[in-house]
């Protein structure tokens, strides 16, 4: 599969790094991402939203609502491979324990919530959609911004983002696996700016990166 697109602006959030000239500057040395390293504080979420989130829904309502003001938006796309697992990990402790169900947890377990939340914050009624596929769900959430700009609509804003992931699942996951916060904005629009193709893994393993990090 090959297809091109415009990429008309972009920001990212991870541990350590947030601003063009330090992804710039990481990408050119391609260190690893320190987890115990700060993250940037919020520019655009309303702290009584930011409370009610998780870690990587945090960052995605941020990035998301900083490109809804710099940007006509006309559809959005949000991905994210385990969604509100920190969420729901409490809501399965809590029942474990027998103990009663946050309603706030509840409520906000669903994996469009972040997507939710900033057609909420942003009031704007943005035609929206949320993605999972596993370690390929950034590419099938870029297969989602193409139907959309088939379908008519000329700029989608596309988040790719994962919370961090619980102590308790650590020991099943991969070593190289991200298990850090992050999050990426894209806006794009149809063109030819960026040329991509698709190809088979025949031997896949988890990455050291998030699909969306390393595209």
């Amino acid at each position: 599969m090959k297809f091109t697109l415009t990429l008309i602006d972009w920001q990212a959030r991870a541990p350590g790094l947030s601003d063009a000239d330090e992804w710039q500057a990481w990408s050119r040395r391609s260190d690893a991402i320190d987890p115990a390293a700060p993250l940037a504080k919020l520019t655009d979420l309303p702290m009584m939203t930011a409370r009610r989130l998780n870690s990587g829904s945090r960052l995605a309502v941020d990035l998301g609502l900083m490109m809804l003001r710099k940007h006509r938006i006309d559809a959005v796309v949000y991905s994210s491979r385990h969604g509100e697992l920190e969420r729901n990990f409490r809501i399965l402790q809590a029942l474990a324990a027998e103990q009663p169900v946050s309603p706030t947890d509840f409520a906000m377990s669903v994996h469009n919530s972040a997507v939710g939340n900033l057609t909420i914050a942003a009031r704007q009624p943005v035609v929206s959609s949320s993605v999972s596929a596993g370690m390929d769900t950034f590419q099938q959430s870029l297969c989602d911004v193409l139907s959309l700009l088939h379908a008519g609509y000329s700029r989608v804003l596309l988040v790719d983002f994962d919370g961090l992931l619980p102590d308790f699942y650590h020991a099943g996951l991969p070593p190289q696996m991200p298990v850090w916060p992050y999050a990426l904005a894209l806006v794009i629009e149809a063109g030819n700016t960026l040329s991509c193709e698709t190809h088979v893994n025949r031997t896949p393993e988890e990455p050291a990166l998030p699909q969306s990090l390393q595209f």
